[in-house]
């Protein structure tokens, strides 16, 4: 079962460290936690969670929807997409609850892109935020007060 909602942990934070490199007026990243490294490394690698990232790169989607847009096997979709949460690849941007009184996620990517590099025995990756899921999730947090 995926989870319905998740806010940014402080071992999230941790696990990307912004670095002082700015291009073209976005911020990048160097990810410097060797678990988060392997699980950007294996999303690439993977088609189906690529296209997963793909689906969920500018709106937010439920699972409904992320399945019908890349046509990924429900099970294998939910399967996919717990694991991208897992890896805080992925958040839960959003709940909806419907008329009936079910609750639906939506979900949306926490990075943009990449740069990886390959060093004798080390793996560089560079990442770009995904300042629309980033700016959501702050004025949410904020928001809390009122």
């Amino acid at each position: 079962m995926i989870p319905m909602a998740r806010a940014i942990t402080m071992e999230q934070k941790q696990a990307f460290e912004a670095g002082p490199e700015i291009r073209s007026s976005n911020t990048y990243m160097i990810v410097k936690n060797e678990r988060s490294k392997r699980a950007i490394l294996v999303a690439l690698s993977e088609t189906e969670l690529q296209k997963i990232l793909d689906a969920t790169m500018f709106n937010s989607k439920s699972v409904g929807q992320i399945i019908r847009d890349t046509e990924i096997p429900h099970t294998a979709a939910y399967r996919k997409i717990g694991w991208l949460l897992e890896e805080k690849l992925l958040v839960a941007d959003k709940i909806d609850i419907t008329e009936d009184g079910k609750k639906s996620s939506l979900f949306r990517t926490v990075l943009k892109s990449f740069n990886i590099k390959y060093e004798y025995n080390n793996v560089i990756i560079e990442a770009e935020q995904n300042f629309d899921t980033l700016k959501k999730i702050t004025e949410r947090f904020f928001s809390l007060d009122n």
